[in-house]
């Protein structure tokens, strides 16, 4: 019933609403203090918070490629880009498959099996909620006491999400979601090793997303180091908690709102709410950024294909094979 009540699209937009409007009224009440806020960042700060942003998202990408390769389809790093970035894009779309779809199929024009595409992506999935809830769990209680008192029951999920990414445990799952669909088990399941990478690059990526959030909370508070471990932290746990509120069209509303609630305990609320929003923009600008990114590299190889393509077909550019000279055979005269 849960499963018909998600997938209803009017839930999903009543849902949607909601929490905008929660967000509208927060951000209509604390305007004031918000417009203050806005006033004093500087464009350094929103310049270092682009590029921390799109370096994070950089990372994710080599995560997921990293990924694909242990399961058995390498993809050169421009092929990755393509497919990732591009659909990225469609997590605007409301709907919970448009990105995982689109990944699929942009992957299987690269010749990614589809069934393995999508072991990809939901494991990718898996590494990134399971990496930015473990970073959360550490750095927010080390970040303050007060941080510690709100969000110290984050810590419950360590054991869960190492034992969920542990290979026979994960192979396994994989296997099981697989029957479930009806479809036949991977060739190769995933190993320590590509795990280990991606979860490294996602760990970097967590660490660059954070930044992203520090280069403006640090501007906007004038705290420099001391919000450090606080900025990461939240913005891992917020952006992980959106991941998995799949009704949102990529988190918008839920993860401003988590994002709050995780930096209100050690700072004003307004100040947290204009560091929330230039997170949202600064992220949809590193989002645009890329899926341009990607497009034009899309584009070129097209164009490249044509080309090749045209001059296979003019008469005078058609090789003739050379006949190999065999043993013995005598040289032609000068």
């Amino acid at each position: 019933m849960l499963g018909r009540l998600v997938a209803n699209p009017w839930i999903r937009l009543g849902l949607l609403v909601i929490v905008l409007a929660c967000c509208g009224y927060g951000l209509y009440v604390e305007w004031p203090q918000v417009q203050q806020g806005l006033l004093r960042l500087h464009w350094y700060a929103v310049a270092g918070s682009a590029i921390a942003a799109a370096a994070g998202a950089g990372c994710t990408m080599l995560a997921w490629r990293a990924l694909l390769a242990d399961l058995g389809s390498k993809l050169p790093v421009r092929s990755a880009i393509k497919i990732n970035f591009l659909a990225q894009l469609a997590k605007y779309v409301p709907g919970a498959v448009w990105s995982f779809a689109a990944q699929v199929e942009l992957g299987h024009d690269q010749q990614v099996p589809r069934r393995r595409g999508a072991a990809s992506v939901a494991i990718a999935l898996a590494v990134t909620v399971g990496v930015g809830l473990g970073i959360a769990a550490i750095s927010l209680p080390l970040a303050s006491a007060s941080a510690a008192r709100h969000f110290i029951w984050v810590l419950a999920f360590i054991p869960v999400i190492a034992l969920c990414l542990w290979p026979p445990v994960l192979g396994w799952l994989l296997d099981r979601a697989l029957k479930l669909f009806r479809q036949q088990p991977l060739e190769q399941r995933p190993t320590g090793r590509g795990l280990g990478i991606a979860v490294a690059w996602t760990a970097a990526g967590w660490g660059l997303l954070g930044l992203q959030v520090w280069c403006i909370a640090a501007d906007i508070t004038g705290r420099g180091t001391h919000v450090l471990l606080l900025s990461i932290g939240a913005y891992a746990f917020a952006t992980s908690a959106g991941l998995l509120l799949i009704v949102f069209p990529s988190g918008i509303g839920a993860r401003e709102l988590i994002l709050v609630a995780a930096l209100a305990p050690v700072m004003p609320r307004a100040t947290a709410i204009v560091i929330a929003l230039m997170a949202r923009v600064v992220t949809t600008a590193s989002d645009l950024a890329w899926g341009g990114t990607a497009l034009a590299l899309r584009r070129a190889a097209r164009r490249g294909k044509h080309r090749r393509t045209a001059q296979e077909r003019v008469p005078g550019n058609i090789q003739v094979p050379v006949q190999a000279e065999l043993p013995g055979q005598p040289e032609p005269l000068g």
